[in-house]
């Protein structure tokens, strides 16, 4: 990166704007789901960085930015490392996923601010029951490959 890197407000604006009309599987808008793990991140104690990159955390995953986007970005080397090492990538096992977050530093902050929202009850109890499930069951796996334990009240403070 040469120059200065975006500050906070300038990296949400983008990440708004790069997922403008995309909704989330309840049907909301995609930025509360952003802002949400954003806000995650500040209250379990990340830094400006790592802020960013939960702004971006999906953004290269579900195609609203792309990779060479990421690479060329004014940002910080750590939040584009976090960024990449949050992004799933197709086919990829979740064990080899889990390994490259405990890889980076900065990035399981991100991804428990991140699983912490997708896993809300009262964001999931508007799913049907068949999907509420499959997440339920998928995000408790993708902690306990973090070493993050069981989800629910209070026991992402008890972690932090």
């Amino acid at each position: 990166m040469n120059g200065t890197p975006l500050g906070p407000g300038e990296v949400e604006s983008l990440a708004r704007a790069a997922h403008e009309g995309q909704t989330d599987k309840a049907g909301r808008p995609y930025a509360e789901h952003l802002a949400a793990v954003a806000e995650g991140v500040r209250a379990r104690g990340g830094d400006d960085e790592q802020v960013a990159a939960a702004w971006l955390h999906d953004a290269v995953e579900d195609g609203a930015l792309s990779e060479e986007w990421l690479e060329s970005a004014a940002l910080t080397e750590r939040t584009k490392a976090v960024v990449r090492a949050v992004t799933k990538r197709a086919g990829e096992e979740p064990g080899e996923y889990a390994r490259r977050i405990l890889a980076t530093p900065g990035a399981l902050l991100v991804k428990e601010a991140d699983l912490a929202h997708n896993a809300d009850p009262a964001r999931l109890a508007v799913l049907d029951e068949t999907t509420r499930k499959r997440l339920t069951e998928k995000y408790a796996r993708m902690r306990a490959l973090l070493g993050l334990g069981q989800a629910g009240p209070g026991a992402d403070r008890a972690e932090s």
